[in-house]
């Protein structure tokens, strides 16, 4: 049985507001981890959503090699340089800086713009005993380690990858399929059942994200969401979402309110944006824009 996800539902289920004389602190501290040489854009995108969902201290970690780039793009955070793999993936070696960050967070997001799944798989391992206790986001090249063939040694356990930290994994049904050796064409089919079986699978929240979005959690209960248009279709729109959730759950939302607020918000800027522009034609970038008054307008109804 699931429940969807409907303006009524997100204003019974209000978000935590730091109080009136709050500071930066009260609102959140996000972790990103995200991007590489050649896509530097999924951090940009990552990082604006959680700043516009309302998280108020931002920290990314990215390649070395577009680290002051990225600095100057989002002058908001604080920008720390990881070293690359050849693959151009990131490195966990010498992360101690890294480290420090993901043990003070509120919400951690790994995985958005990232290559090379198996630097990511072991850079997703070496972070997970310093997430304890925290939400932790894994989207794209992030949810590499718990992939059937992933180069880590827990993939290998009995019975498979179980995370024990409060984790979210954000596949699409072809990311899912690819995860977990399943036909990308039973997900589509039957997304519910697919995204029980995933969350149960791996004791975390999952989205599959579709036209359908489900979102399921290892207890077995389910939210779903139809919405949003074809013009959210495009390249870094999963950044987006990514980052917003990330910035609802650095604010005190657990992982399935900072999901069922960020996949409907997600839907809603894409209809604000196709009422604006058409159905057709507008950026990933400017998703993230129309969140703010969203998140004003729900709350005052």
């Amino acid at each position: 049985m699931s429940d969807d996800i409907t303006a009524r539902l997100l204003r019974d289920w209000p978000l935590p507001m730091p109080a009136a004389n709050a500071d930066k602190d009260a609102r959140g501290y996000a972790l990103i981890v995200a991007g590489c040489k050649e896509m530097p854009g999924a951090v940009l995108l990552a990082a604006t959503a959680a700043l516009r969902a309302g998280a108020g201290k931002l920290v990314i970690a990215t390649a070395a090699s577009i680290a002051p780039q990225v600095g100057v793009a989002v002058p908001e955070a604080r920008v720390i340089g990881l070293p690359e793999t050849e693959a151009g993936g990131l490195m966990a070696d010498d992360a101690g800086s890294l480290i420090h960050v993901a043990r003070q967070a509120s919400a951690v997001l790994i995985g958005p713009g990232m290559e090379d799944d198996a630097a990511c798989c072991r850079l997703v391992r070496a972070l997970l005993p310093h997430c304890a206790g925290k939400p932790l986001i894994l989207d794209a090249a992030g949810m590499s380690i718990a992939a059937r063939d992933a180069d880590c040694a827990e993939a290998a356990a009995p019975g498979g990858f179980r995370f024990d930290n409060p984790t979210l994994m954000t596949p699409h049904a072809g990311e899912l399929a690819s995860l977990t050796g399943a036909d990308k064409g039973d997900i589509q089919s039957q997304p519910e059942a697919a995204a029980r079986l995933a969350a149960q699978r791996w004791q975390a929240t999952v989205v599959l994200k579709g036209a359908l979005t489900v979102i399921a959690d290892a207890s077995t209960r389910q939210w779903c969401h139809e919405g949003g248009n074809t013009g959210l279709a495009i390249s870094g729109s999963g950044d987006v979402l990514a980052g917003i959730i990330t910035g609802l759950a650095a604010r005190g939302a657990t992982l399935e309110q900072a999901a069922a607020w960020g996949v409907a918000l997600h839907a809603m800027a894409g209809e604000q944006l196709a009422l604006k522009h058409g159905p057709l034609g507008y950026l990933a970038r400017e998703i993230s824009t129309e969140v703010p008054a969203l998140l004003r307008a729900l709350a005052a109804n």
